[in-house]
């Protein structure tokens, strides 16, 4: 079967207060891809331990294509220390060093790269020089590169997001990562639609996403702007809802979707994760179907 989405960068557990759960936003994207019916692998690294063990014992359980996945000796699988706060919002306290932050390049991943349809990468992963390297190795494939802005200080600075950046086809921000983007690239404009023009112009950059939380999402495509407003909804977590989202957009613009359908569908795909525990919780493709159905 041929790979239709590569995602690049953490595989972790996300310890709660309530036990650790499964995650890392390519982790996340790529479980919500093979859900949706597009094949997808995950560029990462684990430790020889057994909390890595456990996390290829999920990718088996789950279906999804392990032959990508690197394996560490001297450093240990991530932990992600997540601390539920007010509204349902979550804080991190990411550790560093650990495995992903050494991942390899290898030929087998530049083959698997050239046969796929999209490359979805992050900034947090490239936190680390190893990593890094290895990420703008792959960046120089043809597939659709899909960036999910991630900007947790201290792990990016003014450079490294440049050159991220340029390299993109889409870019993923919420609203304070917008902001804060274009600030860093000497834009002062108020509103989105201005701020994601001044991006879109700097960087050349035809598709951005700007997500809202319970207030929706909007989508950026060329001259065109499709907005979508977030269902009223009783949360579980946050955990993964974005990831959940742009799962469901690059399923939908994979089969080529009208773009207010797209980003209606992304946003529904975000809601019903937020109804539920974790970044990659159990839940069958009608449910999500249903889900859709019941609040548009």
């Amino acid at each position: 079967m041929i790979t239709s989405a590569i995602c690049f960068g953490e595989i972790l557990w996300d310890v709660l207060p309530d036990g650790p759960q499964p995650g890392g936003a390519p982790l996340n994207v790529a479980y919500h891809l093979n859900k949706l019916g597009v094949s997808t692998s995950i560029i990462s690294k684990i430790g020889n331990d057994e909390n890595g063990e456990k996390l290829v014992n999920l990718l088996d359980n789950w279906g999804m294509n392990k032959k990508l996945l690197q394996r560490d000796a001297s450093y240990p699988t991530s932990e992600v220390i997540a601390r539920m706060g007010a509204s349902n919002e979550v804080s991190y306290e990411i550790v560093f060093p650990v495995a992903w932050d050494f991942i390899d390049h290898h030929t087998e991943i530049s083959n698997a790269l050239t046969a796929s349809t999209y490359f979805v990468y992050g900034s947090l992963a490239s936190r680390n020089e190893l990593s890094r390297k290895t990420l703008f190795k792959f960046l120089d494939s043809d597939s659709i590169k899909v960036l999910d802005i991630n900007l947790r200080p201290p792990f990016f600075n003014k450079k490294l997001l440049e050159e991220l950046m340029e390299r993109a086809d889409i870019i993923k921000f919420n609203e304070s990562e917008l902001h804060m983007a274009q600030i860093l690239f000497g834009g002062s404009f108020k509103n989105e639609a201005e701020q994601v023009k001044f991006i879109q112009e700097r960087f050349k950059i035809p598709e951005v996403i700007v997500t809202k939380g319970e207030f929706g999402a909007s989508y950026h495509k060329s001259e065109d702007s499709y907005h979508g407003w977030g269902p009223v909804i009783e949360v579980n977590d946050t955990i993964g809802s974005g990831d959940s989202f742009l799962a469901a957009f690059i399923a939908n613009h994979q089969r080529g979707i009208a773009p207010k359908t797209i980003i209606k569908n992304a946003i529904a795909m975000g809601a019903f994760i937020a109804t539920k525990k974790g970044g990659c919780p159990k839940y069958k493709i009608e449910d999500y179907q249903n889900f859709i159905t019941e609040i548009f």
